[in-house]
């Protein structure tokens, strides 16, 4: 199964997919455009407030009345970050025409449904509704607030904050709340018409008409002025001494997170090996920091390594008891150096190979899956591998390409999330 590619103008290109065995398709549109800080909080909010409806269906009842009559489609509009770069999605899923009950031409409605969301938004005298703006204001203020109440996804975040800085890279995917009081139905307005202008557009098409989808681009793209940025470049932290993080908060289990860096970007070709190295270290039940950490020394409940390819990062984190947590961050660090320093058993690289297979031959069983590997291919840049070609790629790759991927990293960041000291009156 191979993709299809076609730059359809400047900064828009029409990217097809076949999707024969599935029942339905599935139409998304995604605008990339550089993450910024100023603008972080609006390009969050954004996607709550287009999800509520579009100038077809102008409020959420109309809109649900919709995706009903569709024999329940499904709309999700979402935000998520690559690296440096934003990217903020519009997604329909429904039954294929030939699926329709009356002889319905679906591809079409859901062609001008997405179409819809993504570019004919609902305003209210030229800007979004006030109402629908502070309704979601409020829904994104108390996600938020709740970020402490996740005490694994705290520790995370406190230390992506300090690994990255202020950095492009570090832009919250989810905003700032000391930021919202400053949204406005005008300044969400303002960025929502800049990414219009400036963003790269990618629609994905799987088993949606394809002249459906090409009638609705070319009406949303006609009129419009658009003058594409070039993406940012992915980036990568520079290497440097590590530093010791710790807060002190009302818990049982503490959180330490581990951030690593290389210093560069991962290379797109080297992905396959990457993946290899972060299930051999700590990314399967048969990992080192699995068995060794947890298992044998029990220092800790969970401890899992992955990496984010587009800033050359390499996260563990793990649920710990607060008295063994410099153990345990002393333990992750050794089964790294055993794996540079010492022998790799052939089963370990094994079980790497099958579970990475098996997810990968998972990859065809949806839509959703197939979707995310292919536009991930696609903002990774180079060329873009078919799931099947990353698992052959996988028989390739042995214990010295795992040792040389692990070799690059470097701690830059501890953050630990531990137990408030217990004070007798």
């Amino acid at each position: 199964m191979s993709l299809h590619t076609e730059s359809i103008a400047p900064g828009v290109q029409l990217h097809t997919l076949p999707a024969d065995k599935f029942n339905r398709c599935r139409l998304s549109i995604h605008f990339r455009f550089a993450a910024a800080r100023a603008a972080a909080t609006d390009h969050a909010l954004l996607p709550l407030v287009l999800e509520r409806g579009y100038s077809a269906c102008p409020d959420m009842t109309a809109l649900s009345r919709k995706l009903a009559k569709l024999y329940g489609a499904d709309l999700t509009v979402a935000t998520s970050m690559q690296g440096a770069c934003r990217v903020l999605s519009v997604s329909v899923t429904g039954i294929k025409d030939e699926f329709a009950l009356e002889g319905e031409r679906l591809s079409a409605e859901y062609a001008a449904l997405a179409f819809g969301v993504a570019f004919e938004p609902y305003f209210e005298n030229g800007e979004f509704s006030a109402e629908a703006v502070n309704i979601e204001k409020a829904t994104l203020a108390r996600q938020l607030e709740s970020e402490i109440n996740d005490k694994r996804l705290y520790c995370v975040r406190q230390a992506q904050r300090r690994f990255f800085g202020d950095s492009p890279a570090g832009v919250a995917r989810d905003g700032y709340l000391e930021d919202l009081p400053s949204v406005t139905p005008a300044s969400l307005t303002a960025a929502y018409k800049d990414i219009l202008a400036t963003a790269a557009i990618d629609v994905v098409v799987l088993g949606v008409d394809e002249a459906a989808v090409r009638a609705k681009l070319a009406a949303a793209l006609n009129g419009l002025h658009r003058t594409p940025a070039p993406l940012p470049s992915f980036l990568a932290m520079p290497a440097v001494p590590a530093q010791h993080f710790e807060e002190k908060l009302d818990l049982v289990q503490a959180k330490l997170c581990m951030l690593f860096t290389m210093g560069r970007p991962a290379d797109p070709e080297e992905l396959d090996a990457y993946r290899m190295a972060m299930c051999v270290f700590g990314g399967l039940p048969t990992s080192r920091l699995f068995l060794n950490v947890r298992e044998k020394q029990s220092l800790c409940y969970y401890c899992a390594s992955r990496i984010t390819a587009a800033s050359g990062c390499m996260m563990v984190d793990s649920g710990v008891e607060p008295a063994n947590a410099q153990k345990a961050e002393a333990a992750i660090l050794a089964e790294l150096k055993n794996l540079l320093e010492g022998p790799i058993a052939p089963e370990e690289l094994e079980n790497a190979r099958l579970a990475l297979a098996s997810g990968m031959v998972g990859v065809g069983d949806s839509l959703a899956s197939l979707e995310n590997w292919y536009f991930g291919e696609i903002m990774r840049g180079g060329c873009v591998s078919t799931p099947e070609e990353a698992a052959a790629r996988l028989e390739t790759i042995g214990a010295d390409e795992v040792r040389d991927i692990l070799r690059r990293f470097t701690l830059s960041v501890s953050y630990l999330v531990t137990q408030k000291e217990e004070t007798h009156g």
